[in-house]
């Protein structure tokens, strides 16, 4: 099971990710640009930046932890949860997440090899 506290660390990896809020909910943004935010309203679950092919493909696949809601239907995030989610394939989300909103500056960059 993945807590908020692995999507942030999981996230800090990669950089100029600050924690913040995003519809008064804890978020993760890049140059002031949300990329995942923790659902706490309804049912939960949290919410990560993909593109609509991406999010066609992980709702296609069938796996319990990818959902949506009417209130997502063409909007390019996927809605995670958090109890059911592959660790790994959640970091990959985040970092596909993260590249979506990142400036090309950062995206380009060299990784920190002590990261």
């Amino acid at each position: 099971m993945a807590t908020w506290e692995d999507v942030v660390a999981m996230a800090s990896r990669l950089p100029e990710v600050e924690e913040a809020t995003w519809y008064r909910t804890p978020s993760l943004k890049v140059s002031g640009k949300g990329f995942a935010r923790l659902r706490t309203e309804a049912e939960g679950g949290l919410v990560v930046m993909c593109d609509l092919d991406e999010k066609a493909a992980l709702l296609a696949s069938g796996d319990p932890a990818f959902y949506t809601t009417p209130h997502y239907d063409g909007y390019g995030a996927i809605l995670v949860d958090l109890t059911r989610v592959d660790h790994g394939q959640l970091a990959e989300l985040i970092e596909e997440a993260w590249r979506l909103k990142a400036p090309a500056r950062l995206r380009t960059a060299p990784s920190n090899p002590e990261g």
